[in-house]
């Protein structure tokens, strides 16, 4: 029994990094959704001790785009079409106007953003050139964010659409490397592990393609539909249906070797449509009750779970090292101990939001749906933040 559960524990623990050899987010970079291609929402940096409200900048339209931030400058859509980059300094230094509606949040690689747009196009943007490379044009509205993977010598940009295809593209000229068709649209990002995206549907099924040959390796039907994303750490997925059941699928060479759920929907769940977080040693979820529950990775044991003051909304949360950062439908940026689920910080931003937090070195920055983007760094006397920031001592 001991050495049962020895090679549980090394299985489960002994793989915590990214699922890609694309690199993952940098010191002034967060140039993916969630962070790296297998959407895990987990980072090595430290949240600064003490937080305080650098600056924000007032986008002019709503947007429900999550932040991404290339060498420290952050970057989103709104609603309208129009891109903007903000400096680490608070001062906007790009903008491009797609001229069509995005829902989407965007990805960076290599000075190129990739933004899927609800007209069914993916665009390719040189941040330098502020043009567009490329489009690629599919069948129905594109509402995720693109991730990225290498495989025969090329860089592929793995994204869905509403025209229930999930499509492999070349990231260099825009031009289709494979396909695949599932039963119904697909809605959430593609989480990325070892060749593979893995992605739920509209039609409950969760799907593992592998991205070289676009031919589907396994599949795994569940109770209801997935709008949301997976996440995956090590040989480890994570991922939830509609009404609230979460379930874990331990992988291996392109298949689903073992499922199991791990979270029963209760009838107090209104729905699933965060993603959750995956760290070492727990995962982390956000519930209909306004709680975000943390699980143990080896036993599958509650080890906390803490109750927000209002609607938790579609935001998922960010492990940054032994801390967590979580957002709100109500404008509650909050900081909570891994370990024991202890608040330790929050702030009011007084308007809603629905995207992720971005992490850097020193800062993270968050995005409200109003199109509001807040920057967060280190408290010093030279700082007066203002009277909603609420600080605790981290």
């Amino acid at each position: 029994m001991k050495q049962i559960f020895t090679i549980l524990l090394t299985g489960i623990l002994g793989a915590c990094s990214g699922s890609s050899d694309i690199s993952d987010s940098g010191n002034m970079d967060w140039k993916l959704f969630r962070g790296n291609p297998s959407l895990s929402g987990y980072t090595d940096a430290k949240l600064p001790q003490k937080p305080a409200l650098l600056w924000t900048y007032k986008g002019d339209a709503r947007t429900s785009s999550s932040p991404v931030v290339n060498n420290g400058t952050s970057y989103w859509c709104d609603k309208r079409g129009r891109i903007c980059g903000v400096d680490i300094k608070g001062k906007l230094t790009f903008e491009y106007e797609l001229k069509t509606a995005v829902e989407a949040t965007p990805m960076i690689y290599d000075s190129i953003l990739y933004i899927g747009r609800i007209d069914g196009f993916m665009t390719a943007i040189s941040l330098a050139k502020r043009d567009t490379v490329w489009n690629y044009e599919t069948m129905g509205q594109i509402s995720a964010s693109p991730n990225i993977m290498k495989f025969a010598g090329r860089k592929a940009i793995v994204f869905g659409s509403y025209d229930n295809n999930l499509y492999c593209v070349d990231a260099k000229n825009g031009k289709e490397l494979n396909r695949f068709e599932s039963g119904y649209y697909l809605n959430g990002a593609a989480a990325l592990w070892k060749g593979h995206a893995i992605f739920g549907g509209c039609d409950s099924w969760v799907r593992i393609i592998n991205c070289e040959t676009g031919v589907q390796t396994d599949s795994l039907l569940l109770e209801v539909y997935v709008p949301a994303s997976p996440a995956i750490m090590g040989d480890y997925c994570y991922i939830g249906d509609y009404s609230g059941n979460i379930y874990k699928l331990m992988l291996e060479n392109g298949k689903i070797i073992n499922h199991k759920k791990i979270v029963s929907e209760n009838g107090e769940n209104d729905s699933f449509i965060s993603v959750p977080a995956v760290s070492c040693d727990a995962f982390y979820f956000f519930s209909g009750d306004r709680r975000l529950h943390a699980i143990s990775r080896v036993n599958g044991k509650l080890k906390w779970k803490y109750m927000f003051k209002g609607n938790v909304g579609e935001s998922s949360p960010v492990v940054c090292n032994d801390k967590i950062i979580v957002c709100t439908k109500t404008g509650i940026v909050s900081i909570l101990d891994t370990e024991t689920g202890k608040l330790l910080w929050e702030y009011d931003t007084g308007e809603q939001i629905v995207g992720s937090p971005a992490i850097i070195k020193n800062y993270f920055m968050i995005l409200t749906a109003k199109g509001t983007l807040l920057c967060f760094g280190k408290y010093s006397s030279s700082v007066k933040p203002e009277n909603r920031n609420l600080k605790l001592d981290l």
